[in-house]
């Protein structure tokens, strides 16, 4: 049986035409692509969007190695990067493409760093992509971090100068950050910018988190590439692949050239490049509102998509939409197939209606023809599935409540320790009450009690930002955690013998940036499956999280599911899976297929149930640039989601929690 640890990737796909993103003809890609002002090609999969790059910068340096000339690469050292990185690594172990001609100047550098420091931006590079290949080492030029400041000004001129002496870059390869950065050069930087020093933005030093382990490990400023650097070389190449850059993408491909959003300035080259999988393409106008660009087949999805965004636009509700609306806003071609707006109208309405249930696992001994879930069999076994300790009751508590109380079985697994996502502090507070009540209660002391107190103590005293915690402090915060995770499960009476701790191995390296997940992680989860044989299945959804975690978790369990269906097993033909969504984002309204509306009291349970988890409140390390805590995210996302139901003429509720089925690829 074949294992596929990416199957997440190809959700978005399952709900987008081929046609939208992969145009046949050249005709039919200057249509579609009217709103996008730089070139811009989306790929499936990370991997073939990775291999695409791969091949342009192969075909240069084959090229220049034919004329007996250098390749001049700019390369920078986002997580992005990896998959081309990757990619050219395996040319290079299998096809024999010799790096030998290659010029690498590094795009920025930290600063100010210890000379010979791994935080480096070089020793990422290296890290990832030069110590793999045969680049002699003369030919890897970088800015360095640990000059004195008064030098740093000099040394930017000389490196502007070096580039200039090897006849400039010939590709330079780009990530791109939330705000729209690229090489570092942050919100602010304008199109004249030359190599210089950089204060890095306060949402860029939280995403370089994953490669320090924290935020006061990452230097405070960067030499970089400026604009007017990275606009000289002669082909552009800027890579984003998952969700939580979908906003960004949209901006800088269809939005105007602004200082705001530097990434933008690509719009003034003549061959910039990017190059996105359909997840960070999600946001653009022919994958989003294809109806504004080309004719579309209708189905019932597109359908919704278009008059939801129809309401948005004319601030009216569904039923009162007209053909004079329809007509005006480019959606006549919906009044051609439906004969009216009201005909449309009324389809739409009642569709939406029926995603609208108060029973998730189905309401036994009534006609399921319209309702999102069967009601037999009666009561189900379900499966929740939480990336995190505490991920079940932000993201679905309230229906977690409705199918406990509702008879069904419910059964929680979750997926990782979550020990690096607590405080030391908290840590150090059940350690005194340990040690406290070794003195107090123990007839005689717990010698190897008092031994692990004072190992942690003097280890907290010598502790530095970015250190992996030792053993003994991980797997406390593993049982704060499981702890909490218990009290939550109990407050929604579920009993302790359904309650499951899978630790998968990925998570566990000590850091923010995780292991690879692996056939040991899929095995782990599919035993589970095996004895459970759920009948519901509840999954993380949730592939915008900003540490990644989530989707790795998920992977597992398709993974795990994939195997099951390969195996014919029979338990998986009774069974439905939904994926929610947690405290970062909500599924957008015309993918919904299930909305399990809240009551104010079911809502105050679910908070109530949220705060069992202590360690993730106001301590906890990863809250992010958001400052509201994941009680209050949920409740907004929940409330929200309630009102935009109620401003297309639909039921109104206090909150709701939204699903999406998945099916079995």
């Amino acid at each position: 049986m074949s294992l596929n640890l990416n199957l997440s990737s190809q959700i978005v796909l399952n709900k987008v035409p081929e046609e939208f993103y992969a145009p046949k003809t050249a005709v039919d890609r200057s249509e579609i692509t009217r709103f996008e002002k730089v070139r811009t090609d989306i790929y499936p999969k990370v991997e073939e969007g990775a291999a695409a790059i791969a091949d342009a910068i192969e075909s240069e340096i084959r090229d220049k190695h034919k004329l007996g000339k250098y390749c001049v690469l700019g390369l920078g050292t986002g997580q992005s990067l990896v998959p081309v990185y990757d990619e050219l690594i395996h040319r290079h172990k299998t096809k024999k493409l010799s790096f030998r001609n290659v010029v690498v100047f590094n795009a920025y550098e930290y600063f100010p760093l210890k000379p010979g420091s791994k935080i480096s931006s070089l020793h990422q590079l290296r890290e990832y992509f030069l110590d793999k290949i045969d680049i002699p080492e003369q030919n890897i030029y970088s800015m360095d971090g640990s000059i004195p400041q008064e030098d740093v000004q000099a040394q930017c001129r000389l490196y502007d100068e070096r580039i200039a002496t090897f006849g400039g870059l010939d590709i330079i390869l780009l990530g791109i950050g939330r705000v729209g950065n690229i090489a570092t050069n942050e919100p602010g930087s304008t199109i004249n910018t030359r190599t210089r020093l950089m204060l890095i933005d306060a949402i860029s030093r939280e995403e370089m988190t994953m490669s320090f382990g924290g935020q006061e490990a990452v230097p405070p400023c960067s030499i970089t590439l400026g604009i007017s650097n990275i606009l000289s070389a002669r082909k552009i190449f800027l890579t984003a692949w998952g969700e939580e850059k979908a906003s960004i993408i949209k901006d800088t491909v269809e939005g105007a050239i602004t200082d705001a959003k530097p990434a933008s300035f690509l719009q003034a080259h003549n061959d910039a490049n990017v190059v996105l999988d359909l997840a960070s393409a999600s946001k653009l106008t022919r994958i989003i509102h294809p109806w504004l660009v080309t004719s579309c087949k209708w189905d019932d999805k597109l359908t919704r998509a278009a008059l939801v965004w129809l309401c948005g636009i004319t601030k009216k509700p569904l039923l009162k939409l007209t053909n004079k609306d329809y007509n005006e806003n480019g959606l006549s071609e919906l009044l051609a197939h439906y004969g009216s707006a009201y005909d449309c109208n009324i389809k739409i309405f009642n569709d939406l209606q029926h995603t609208i249930t108060g029973w998730p696992g189905g309401k036994p001994d009534a006609d399921d023809t319209y309702r999102p879930e069967r009601a037999k069999p009666y009561p189900k076994r379900v499966l929740v599935f939480s990336p995190h300790p505490d991920d079940d009751v932000i993201s679905m508590g309230g229906t977690i409540q409705r199918l406990v109380k509702q008879g069904h079985e419910v059964h929680v697994a979750y997926e990782t320790s979550g020990n690096i996502a607590v405080n030391d502090e908290e840590v150090t507070r059940f350690m005194h009450f340990v040690n406290g009540f070794n003195q107090i209660f123990m007839d005689s002391k717990n010698e190897k009690i008092t031994q692990i107190y004072n190992e942690i103590r003097e280890f907290f005293k010598k502790k530095k930002e970015g250190d992996i915690d030792i053993q003994e402090v991980r797997t406390l915060k593993g049982l704060i955690r499981r702890g909490e995770a218990r009290t939550a499960c109990t407050y929604n009476d579920i009993p302790l013998d359904r309650v499951y701790f899978l630790d998968l191995p990925f998570y566990e390296s000590g850091t923010i940036e995780k292991l690879p997940m692996t056939e040991k992680d899929v095995e782990i989860v599919r035993d589970l499956l095996k004895k459970v044989q759920p009948h519901e299945i509840f999954v993380a959804g949730d592939l915008a999280d900003p540490h990644g975690t989530h989707r790795k978790c998920t992977d597992a369990v398709l993974a795990a599911i994939d195997l099951e269906k390969q195996d014919a097993a029979k338990w998986l033909q009774e069974c439905r899976i939904w994926m929610y969504r947690g405290a970062w984002a909500e599924w957008e309204i015309e993918n919904i297929e299930m909305c399990v509306p809240m009551s104010p009291e079911e809502l105050r349970a679910k908070r109530n149930s949220i705060l069992k988890h202590s360690s993730q409140m106001e301590s906890a390390p990863f809250l992010g640039n958001d400052t509201r805590l994941f009680w209050q995210r949920s409740e907004d996302r929940n409330r929200a989601t309630a009102k935009l139901y109620d401003s297309l003429g639909l039921a109104c509720y206090e909150a709701m929690e939204a699903f999406v089925e998945y099916k079995p690829l």
